[in-house]
């Protein structure tokens, strides 16, 4: 299993949608999709069509940046970020 961290915007959009949870998959992308069987709407909220990433959103494995392909390991710690600008 995986351990996911997600960004602090995403838990009030989704009912009982914890921050950090583990997921059971081989890739970034199959995580995102098992979330988003439980919680509609979590895939629009972090991909464009294609997939792809959302430009504001980065995905680290492990302390690494990473992509929607990037592989999954037993234990492996995914941070979801939002990036935030301000002026």
């Amino acid at each position: 299993m995986a351990h996911l961290r997600l960004p602090p915007t995403l838990p009030p959009l989704f009912a009982d949608l914890p921050r950090r949870l583990d997921v059971d998959a081989p890739t970034v992308v199959a995580a995102i999709t098992k979330l988003d069987e439980r919680w509609p709407g979590l895939l629009d909220r972090l991909c464009e069509r294609g997939p792809t990433l959302r430009h504001h959103i980065h995905v680290y494995v492990d302390g690494r940046r990473a992509d929607l392909d990037a592989t999954l390991a037993d234990g492996s710690r995914v941070d979801v970020i939002a990036a935030i600008s301000g002026g």
